[in-house]
């Protein structure tokens, strides 16, 4: 008979869909990358200019834009400089999205980040379709720009409809306490996102991270139980 943590790890994830406020016109979700047409306005930061122009790709953040715009954020060389703003949809060249990303074996020498992205493919493969690197590991490989460093965590989210319970968190936090850098993993539902460490700990309330903000939220909520 199969372990409770073995039969959570054991549960496929569902497809999940698009959440309220997210960029349906295009199908984007949150975390997805997208290369861009020249869309500067001169009024961001020096940097900004010089990140796109070296990377011309912006991640799908959390929020909302005007219409036929995507909110998205710009990230910097150092940890501090992220930009958030919006683009016409219509800057859109190319979409990269973090279910599409894998690190191949020559990729993973590279930083303890990607090396541990490449051992965790396996079992998370194993659940299904929806998950995928993102932060500096996801944008490397969408982009080819190299920016994880030997001290880069590792952040990878997994999508999921409903929300899964604290056991299957919890056997997702042991298989990340393997490995030599921190993993930091987002469970996004279509109500928000909920930190995979925070669910695994039982706790009554978690944090729901929404378009329209943070909340406290008790699981069961999200779950429709």
């Amino acid at each position: 008979m199969n372990t409770p943590v073995e039969r959570a790890m054991n549960t496929p994830l569902d497809p999940a869909v698009n959440a309220p406020g997210e960029p349906a016109v295009t199908g984007l979700r949150t975390h997805d990358l997208v290369r861009l047409a020249d869309v500067g306005t001169g009024a961001e930061p020096a940097w900004v200019a010089e990140s796109l122009a070296r990377a011309p790709w912006a991640v799908v953040r959390r929020g909302t834009a005007a219409r036929g715009h995507l909110p998205v954020g710009v990230r910097g060389p150092a940890r501090h400089q992220r930009h958030a703003t919006e683009v016409p949809v219509h800057s859109v060249l190319g979409v990269a999205r973090p279910e599409e990303l894998r690190c191949d074996a020559a990729t993973a020498d590279r930083t303890p980040a990607l090396a541990a992205l490449r051992a965790l493919q396996p079992a998370l493969d194993e659940l299904g379709p929806g998950w995928g690197p993102v932060g500096g590991a996801g944008f490397e490989l969408a982009t080819g720009h190299a920016v994880t460093t030997a001290a880069s965590d590792l952040d990878v989210i997994v999508r999921c409809d409903p929300l899964p319970g604290t056991e299957w968190a919890a056997a997702l936090i042991e298989i990340f306490r393997a490995m030599p850098v921190r993993v930091d993993c987002l469970i996004e539902t279509p109500a928000g996102a909920v930190a995979a460490a925070e669910l695994a700990s039982g706790a009554d309330r978690v944090v729901l991270r929404t378009t329209g903000g943070a909340c406290l939220i008790v699981p069961a909520r999200i779950r429709g139980t």
